[in-house]
């Protein structure tokens, strides 16, 4: 089990004479751990989630999942654990730790409607569609800890990681730009590295998309805010122009639940509730980026799992960004960096599929 400073839980306000780990469900990236401990004030137990990554980018890594969650709990709070402290592990090398709130998410999981409305209003909690929505209509742009004042508004103060992928968050002026050179060209490099440095079948196709699908669909000026949403900003309209949100960057399926949060609990002044009363829709292992909100979509879309009640509330309450008729192509584009990222990972059967999306969207704007 990993020993991680006295001072770690101290600062959280745990005995640390009482932590006790237990193994929990990991990832080929990473070991997890359950911990519970008891505060010091109350002696109440509170319980923890720790995440030990290790190898060349475990720092990058890590560093990246705290900035994102605690960029998407500023601005949805309740829609992910807190995370409470990050660093080196002590004695060992190229290892990195991360604590956050513990999520009970045994009987949650939301079941293939994906936490639509339904599941959630008897509880007063509000959908995962919801949330969701919430998190990519809010305008990032000139709040604490979004974008600098810079005229570079996309990108994020840290690099992330994408499963194992360390992905250059830079700040840029355009979404465009950002796109083509931060994901497309940047996952382009590490697919040669992994697999075919001589795929010059794949360079010509991704080299192609990043200098002409991207801008054709992304430029400035011709992708807008959707007419609905710059009339409901009052004043203006709040200007055409796409502005940043909080993007969560690897948002498929199994990377979203229904739990509860027994540390949440115990801070609710009302008291104990019933546990079904006390799950709520929440996402983890965010990669976040100030970014255009349906990026978020192009792998929600690849793997399914959100199903029709969630992409009814969803798109009632984020309505389609213009131009309309090339959302479905927009949305496309954007999973086409998870399957290069994939065949980055594991190989083959996804370069079938990411020439087949640039094949497609070359044809209509090659």
């Amino acid at each position: 089990m990993p020993s991680l400073d006295p001072a770690v839980w101290s600062d959280l306000g745990v005995d640390p004479t009482s932590v006790s780990f237990s193994s929990s469900s990991g990832s080929g990236f990473s070991s997890c751990f359950r911990v519970t401990a008891q505060r010091r004030d109350s002696r109440a137990e509170a319980q923890y989630f720790v995440k030990i990554a290790t190898g060349h980018d475990a720092g990058t890594m890590i560093a990246g999942e705290f900035a994102s969650l605690n960029a998407i709990a500023a601005v949805v709070p309740r829609f992910c654990p807190r995370a409470h402290a990050h660093g080196p592990l002590p004695g060992r090398a190229n290892a990195h730790f991360l604590v956050t709130d513990w999520i009970d998410l045994h009987g949650g999981g939301g079941g293939g409607n994906g936490g639509g409305a339904a599941s959630n209003r008897a509880t007063g909690h509000r959908s995962l569609a919801a949330k969701l929505a919430a998190l990519h209509t809010v305008d990032v742009s000139g709040t604490a800890g979004g974008p600098p004042d810079s005229g570079k508004p996309f990108g994020f103060p840290v690099s992330t990681c994408c499963g194992a992928t360390a992905q250059d968050n830079t700040w840029t002026e355009s979404w465009a730009d950002f796109y083509a050179d931060r994901r497309l060209r940047a996952i382009l490099a590490r697919c040669l590295a992994e697999q075919d440095k001589d795929d010059h079948q794949l360079i010509r196709a991704v080299e192609r998309t990043a200098s002409t699908v991207v801008p054709r669909l992304l430029r400035p000026g011709h992708l807008q805010r959707s007419a609905a949403r710059r009339e409901g900003s009052g004043g203006d309209g709040g200007g055409k122009e796409i502005t940043p949100a909080v993007v969560h960057g690897d948002l498929w399926s199994g990377n979203r639940g229904r739990g509860r949060v027994p540390n949440w609990s115990r801070e609710d002044p009302e008291g104990e509730h019933d546990d079904d009363d006390e799950r709520e829709e929440v996402v983890y292992d965010p990669a976040c980026v100030y970014g255009h909100s349906e990026y978020d979509l192009g792998i929600m879309r690849m793997f399914g799992g959100f199903g029709r009640s969630f992409w009814r509330e969803y798109e009632a309450l984020v309505p389609k960004d213009e131009p309309v008729a090339e959302w479905d192509d927009r949305v496309t584009l954007y999973e086409l960096y998870h399957h290069l990222n994939h065949y980055a990972l594991f190989g083959y059967s996804y370069r079938d599929s990411a020439m087949a999306i640039m094949r497609k969207l070359l044809e209509k704007y090659g």
